[in-house]
């Protein structure tokens, strides 16, 4: 085994005949994209999950998955002030996390768009699949 090769990290866990015994090198696990990311745009992606590091603006995030709600709606759904979920709300919108309409004197938040909506689903995805394997 030269020193870029390491066996999979979770082999002990499948079963034999799940998976054949490979190695892999790591000059092959990068997409050819990833090679030509700038250290702005890393810095930038890096922000953007700092947002989702947030419990309150994940807890707003869970609850606008389905539907648009207002600030008051928001607040009585998470049992927190209307003061604390507009602050959050404003750090989602300053971010491109969610959108805003106006109906009247009510502004109704959403989702920014189907890629919010994915990565809130997949990292949810990813712990409870992490949850089950652990709970076996």
């Amino acid at each position: 085994m030269n020193e870029h090769s390491i066996e999979h990290p979770f082999k002990s866990r499948r079963k034999a005949n799940d998976m054949e015994e490979k190695k892999h090198t790591h000059d092959h696990c990068m997409h050819a994209a990833a090679n030509n990311v700038s250290e702005e745009m890393l810095c930038d992606l890096a922000d953007l999950f700092k947002i989702f590091g947030d419990t309150t603006r994940l807890r707003i995030l869970f609850a606008l998955l389905d539907d648009e709600m207002c600030v008051m709606h928001i607040s009585e759904r998470l049992g927190m002030t209307s003061s604390a979920i507009s602050h959050q709300l404003k750090v989602l919108k300053d971010n491109n996390l969610v959108a805003c309409r106006r109906e009247g004197k009510t502004m109704f938040y959403y989702l920014a768009d189907d890629h919010v909506h994915t990565i809130v689903a997949q990292g949810y995805d990813h712990l409870r699949e992490k949850h089950a394997e652990e709970s076996k």
